[in-house]
């Protein structure tokens, strides 16, 4: 690590502070930082807009944690976009050296850099992740759009570790038809949680 990394840049969409709305941390407030590039596209997603780090401000590690110690929480969550198309040494440093827990959402399909508090991975049909990157989430978080996202599920939980906290979570756009077959499964396979994007719910970013 350099000594200037606070002066090193990403490119992001969007950061703010609001409250945790899926998986483990529910409820919990936290700061979050959108970066913006997706190798992934998956044509449910509810933030397109993140997917070109072209068209996106690059902030510095030292603004975007001034941003966030702006605040009483101590969560910073590393969000996207697919945040694994940058190399995260530098942000999760200064955010740890500041003495925040740092949160990883990702689909995993690049190699993970940085130093993480909990990574929940999420893995996504539409470019699979890295086989090696299963054995390093806290959390599975498997959305679930179509029956087959079960045995997608499935697939996954094998290569996790036996202490990786496995969920579930129904497709916004199909949340209706959705859910019950969720809760039925999950009834079936207790190992299973379910997830819920409360945020949604209750009109939060």
């Amino acid at each position: 690590m350099t000594t200037n990394y606070l002066d090193i840049e990403y490119p992001v969409m969007e950061h703010f502070y609001t409250l945790q709305g899926e998986g483990h941390f529910t409820g919990q407030a936290a700061y979050f930082i959108r970066l913006a590039g997706c190798d992934v596209g998956c044509v449910w997603c509810d933030v397109k807009e993140s997917w070109d780090a072209n068209i996106h401000p690059k902030l510095k590690v030292s603004d975007l944690l001034k941003a966030a110690s702006a605040h009483p929480c101590k969560i910073v969550v590393i969000t996207g976009g697919e945040p694994t198309l940058h190399q995260l040494d530098a942000l999760t440093t200064a955010f740890q050296e500041a003495g925040f827990r740092t949160h990883l959402e990702t689909a995993a399909t690049n190699p993970i850099s940085g130093k993480w508090d909990w990574i929940t991975l999420s893995p996504k049909k539409f470019k699979a992740p890295l086989h090696e990157n299963l054995s390093l989430a806290h959390e599975l978080k498997v959305i679930i759009f179509h029956k087959s996202d079960f045995e997608w599920a499935e697939k996954h939980a094998k290569y996790v570790s036996p202490s990786c906290l496995l969920y579930l979570q129904p497709e916004w756009g199909k949340i209706d038809a959705i859910t019950p077959l969720v809760i039925d499964y999950i009834k079936d396979f207790p190992q299973w949680q379910l997830s819920l994007q409360t945020h949604k719910y209750i009109h939060i970013p």
